[in-house]
């Protein structure tokens, strides 16, 4: 499809930059199908979830790589493969439920049957009933398997791409991405809860609002007001060279949270009369606030993305891999993986569970995320052929210190246009 079939909405770009960007691409159906073939079905890793969510032969665990339903397995050999969880026959889905364990993946609608590799083994009443019937002489099993995904590994992170020619995972990644995921997963991981969080809204403003650290300390006002995330603080952007990957990050305040007179860098907050800069908000648990350095370099804040799909989180001992679903113009789902690690102490397992209220539909911190992509939908009608302005920090998409950008936004822009020819 060339840039010229778009609808009339998002039939090219205002200009060469990544400024300003048309509300045309949120609720535009062909520009919806371009992104399932493009993006999520073209030579990009998307994540599927954890190495560890599948640990045993046979075990299974029901995902998606955009809004495709796969099937991750451990096979019999004890390496895990990915199919498309649809049946060949007559296209139902073939796995209901979200984790099991199967010999073989049976469809309940005509009981056709597949290995763990996606072979067809199984045609019920192939050869027919009383010499009747049955499948023809030329009928053959193995032009009738499941759609297969590449695999990938890192750090216990499962990827997977339907492209076979996608490039390697590390380097589709880049140095500075592969190393801040192996920062947050450095051992064996142990997973702590799941939640599903559906969002009224596209599935790129989700992407989008990860990726900004403007709106963090101005919408969010658990964050600010007790010091876990001010543009003040100490931390920066990184933007790999494709520009769909990044990394915000951050140093909690060392000033006690319950003197928020005594923290620094608050100035220019208080001149802007925000909002979200309310110290009569007090809390009434502050073992919530605490925390180990387990990391060992001062970070108490990290939000990684990995293009189209994946935002790997660190808020003090709150870790969460979150997988971006779409279904839709119009919804996304969040699908969130609370993890700790194996070696976990008690104390460390607790205040990972206590840390969890942070995040998630109704968290501290991120409840309000839930709202804000919703309101930019709802606002699209009569939009027309505008734009929305993304100038923060300049007009560029490459790593920067200071946290008052959108350098990253333009960076998803920037790999999003590439791949979408756009």
């Amino acid at each position: 499809m060339s840039a010229a079939s778009i609808h009339p909405a998002t039939e090219h770009w205002p200009n060469d930059g990544l400024t300003h960007v048309p509300y045309g691409l949120y609720n535009d159906e062909a520009i919806y199908e371009r992104e399932r073939e493009r993006l999520f079905m073209g030579p990009t890793w998307n994540v599927l979830g954890l190495e560890c969510e599948v640990p045993n032969p046979g075990d299974y665990k029901t995902t998606f790589l955009g809004d495709v339903p796969v099937v991750l397995v451990r096979g019999k050999d004890g390496t895990l493969k990915g199919l498309e969880n649809r049946c060949a026959h007559r296209g139902a889905l073939l796995c209901l439920e979200r984790f099991g364990n199967a010999k073989a993946f049976t469809c309940v609608y005509h009981a056709w049957s597949y290995d763990h590799d996606g072979n067809l083994v199984g045609v019920a009443f192939q050869n027919g009933v009383k010499g009747e019937g049955g499948m023809p002489d030329d009928f053959r099993r193995e032009e009738h398997g499941l759609r297969r995904l590449k695999i990938d590994l890192l750090s216990g992170l499962v990827f997977g791409s339907f492209d076979p020619n996608v490039p390697p995972l590390e380097t589709y990644l880049g140095a500075d991405i592969v190393a801040r995921i192996r920062r947050v997963l450095p051992r064996p991981v142990k997973v702590l809860g799941y939640y599903t969080q559906t969002m009224r809204n596209n599935w790129k403003l989700y992407a989008e609002n990860v990726k900004d650290p403007y709106h963090a300390s101005i919408l969010h006002l658990f964050f600010t007001t007790f010091r876990l995330n001010r543009l003040s603080q100490k931390g920066g952007i990184i933007v790999d060279e494709s520009g769909g990957h990044h990394v915000s990050y951050s140093e909690m305040d060392k000033k006690p949270a319950n003197k928020p007179d005594e923290a620094a860098g608050d100035s220019d907050y208080e001149a802007a009369r925000l909002r979200a800069d309310d110290d009569s908000i007090g809390l009434k648990e502050p073992a919530l606030l605490g925390g180990r350095d387990e990391f060992d370099d001062g970070i108490t804040l990290q939000i990684l993305t990995v293009f189209p799909n994946l935002v790997l989180q660190q808020v003090r001992n709150s870790l969460v891999v979150r997988q971006i679903v779409p279904k839709g113009l119009d919804r996304t789902d969040i699908v969130w993986t609370n993890y700790g690690f194996e070696d976990d102490d008690e104390e460390l397992a607790d205040l990972r569970l206590m840390q969890s209220n942070f995040i998630g539909p109704a968290g501290y911190i991120s409840m309000e995320d839930g709202a804000v992509g919703a309101f930019v939908q709802r606002a699209l009608p009569g939009t027309g052929g505008e734009t929305s302005v993304v100038m923060m920090g300049g007009d560029g998409a490459a790593s920067q210190e200071s946290r008052a950008t959108e350098t990253s936004i333009r960076g998803f822009w920037k790999a999003y246009r590439t791949m979408m020819d756009i």
